[in-house]
């Protein structure tokens, strides 16, 4: 069964002989080492001397947009509020809001991956559920009427499963 760890449980250089190791009693190779200017925690593996900030393999690594605001722009997409909206009322650009949104998606799927491997969920369950790669796609794809529909894997638009009422189209 795979375990989600927290940044800071091992070393996330492939080079490095610890890459992986989760920390234990016996494996203890990651240190905190500071904090960068913008106040994030950093951490250094003793093994191969390569340090990492506590965002590393998150949406949120080297964004100079506050967590905070990332957050509060994807939750108005999920609300339904359109991209261009977006864009006028918060002063980023379409293609940094778009970027944020493929990010998400990107984990959203390894996060389904898993749930579907260890947890014996659906792929039915999740494209009904709340935190849907599909749903993303379709929000994506709603707020980009005017344009190309854009998809996150960089094929055709997929809908949700057919047998979901919720994303029956009209």
């Amino acid at each position: 069964m795979s375990n989600l760890v927290h940044v800071g449980d091992f070393c996330p250089n492939a080079k490095c002989t610890d890459y992986r190791k989760l920390q234990t009693d016996h494996q203890q190779n990651i240190i905190k080492f500071g904090h960068t200017k913008a106040g994030r925690q950093r951490y250094q593996c003793r093994t191969c001397k390569q340090t990492f900030t506590e965002t590393k393999g998150t949406l949120f690594y080297r964004r100079r947009t506050p967590i905070e605001k990332i957050l509060q722009v994807l939750a108005h997409i999920a609300e339904g509020n359109r991209i261009s909206s977006l864009t006028r009322t918060t002063g980023h650009k379409e293609d940094t809001i778009l970027e944020w949104l493929k990010e998400a998606a990107e984990h959203v799927k390894a996060i389904e991956a898993v749930l579907m491997a260890d947890y014996q969920i659906t792929r039915g369950q999740l494209d009904c559920g709340p935190m849907s790669a599909t749903k993303v796609k379709k929000r994506l794809c709603r707020n980009r009427r005017d344009g190309p529909v854009l998809a996150l894997n960089h094929d055709r638009y997929e809908h949700a499963a057919p047998g979901c009422a919720r994303h029956r189209q009209n």
